[in-house]
């Protein structure tokens, strides 16, 4: 059933985005707005009224925690070109929530100390515990995206590097970690607008990096390299999601469907008091 935040859509998010059997990435047009009937002030509507259901189900999510130590953590992934939108998922999606229950990580260029490590160690680290909604600002999937498009490591090792994200997700699912990893899924073009914005802006200077235009002239290879991890490592205990982003609207209303549809299934619950509550409310009344 269609949660009541999730109205403006005509079918499950997660089953519309899910990279299943034959998904071809070239095949999204990132114009589109899978399953969402509503326009931009409709998602605008849709994505308040979710806010509120993410708010309280987070906070369930934390208080469950506290008196179970073994309770269900959400890992949100987020992989994109520059310029796709993964700051405003972070900032308008994620934002809406309690920080004390997020563990936010965005993973930069390996540090010295990392790289002496297998390119999992620092992700291993980062894994949110009990409780939280853990969000990776770019992940794991850097090592086998920017790897292979910018011969980084051989053919050999970025396919080691498919099964050991698959053995480490399991690891993650068996500890109770609900995954959602989310491709948000932008065209060349617009990309081009947004950076040029950003050009245009003093204020936007600082997000432009010059390198930038270095990885458009790669575009095709990038696109190839995403469909690989798609066929590789889209598995049914952690499924990709592609969220055509052109529009950031929709994009925002996407992600935080699928961030409801996983807490929902975890059905977090306040946690029962460990006091007797009306003797507290007489000694309360009696101060």
């Amino acid at each position: 059933m269609v949660a009541t935040s999730q109205r403006g859509w005509s079918g499950e998010p997660g089953e519309l985005l899910r990279v299943g059997e034959g998904f071809r990435l070239e095949k999204v047009d990132p114009d589109s707005k899978p399953g969402y009937d509503g326009k931009k002030k409709d998602g605008a509507a849709d994505l308040a009224a979710g806010a509120d259901e993410l708010d309280e189900l987070q906070e369930r999510l934390y208080a469950q925690s506290r008196e179970d130590p073994s309770a269900p953590s959400v890992l949100l992934v987020l992989q994109a070109m520059d310029s796709a939108g993964k700051g405003g998922i972070v900032r308008h999606v994620i934002g809406a929530t309690d920080p004390q229950g997020i563990h936010l990580v965005a993973f930069k260029k390996p540090t010295p100390e990392e790289l002496e490590h297998d390119f999992l160690w620092r992700v291993e680290r980062e894994v949110p515990d009990a409780g939280y909604i853990g969000v990776f600002d770019r992940s794991h999937y850097e090592d086998v995206l920017i790897g292979k498009v910018r011969g980084l490591a051989s053919d050999d090792e970025i396919e080691r590097r498919y099964d050991a994200i698959n053995a480490f997700e399991q690891r993650v699912v068996d500890r109770g970690v609900h995954l959602v990893k989310v491709m948000l899924h932008i065209s060349s073009e617009e990309q081009k607008v947004r950076l040029g914005k950003r050009l245009e802006r003093p204020d936007k200077h600082w997000k432009y990096n010059p390198g930038d235009v270095d990885e458009r002239l790669l575009w095709p290879r990038y696109m190839e390299a995403f469909q690989t991890v798609f066929e590789r490592t889209s598995t049914p205990q952690a499924p990709w999601y592609v969220v055509p982003a052109n529009a950031k609207w929709y994009a925002r209303v996407a992600v935080q469907a699928l961030l409801l549809d996983a807490l929902e299934r975890i059905d977090p619950q306040w946690p029962a008091a460990t006091f007797d509550v009306e003797h507290e409310k007489a000694r309360l009344a009696a101060s």
